[in-house]
C-alpha cells in the first residue's frame, strides 16, 4: 500500500501532484494528475492541457488522500522501473 514513507518507490502515474518549487518559473504552481513519467520528467495533465516538468530542478507535493507528501525531484530522478527497486532509508 502506498503511503508517505514508501511513496518514492511507487508508481506516480495517476497521482495528483503540485509543483511547489522549480528553477523554471513557468512550471511553479502547476497542479494536476501525473499521466506519464520518464527518468528526467513528469507529464502532468492540467486544466490547461499537458505540461512536462523536469524532476531535477523541482520539488513536488503529491496528494495521498488528505495528506500532501513533499518530494525533492532529485530523489526521484531515475527511470521508474529502477526507482521501484531502490531501498529507501529515511528521507
Amino acid at each position: 500500500m502506498i503511503n508517505q514513507k514508501n511513496l518514492i518507490r511507487h508508481e506516480f502515474i495517476g497521482l495528483r501532484v503540485n509543483v511547489v518549487e522549480s528553477s523554471n518559473k513557468f512550471v511553479k504552481g502547476i497542479t494536476g494528475e501525473v499521466v506519464d513519467e520518464t527518468s528526467q520528467t513528469l507529464l502532468i495533465k492540467t486544466d490547461d492541457g499537458y505540461k512536462r516538468v523536469e524532476k531535477a530542478n523541482s520539488r513536488f507535493a503529491f496528494m495521498l488522500g488528505d495528506k500532501r507528501v513533499r518530494v525533492d525531484g532529485k530523489r526521484i530522478e531515475m527511470r521508474p522501473e529502477n526507482r521501484i527497486k531502490i531501498k529507501v532509508k529515511k528521507w
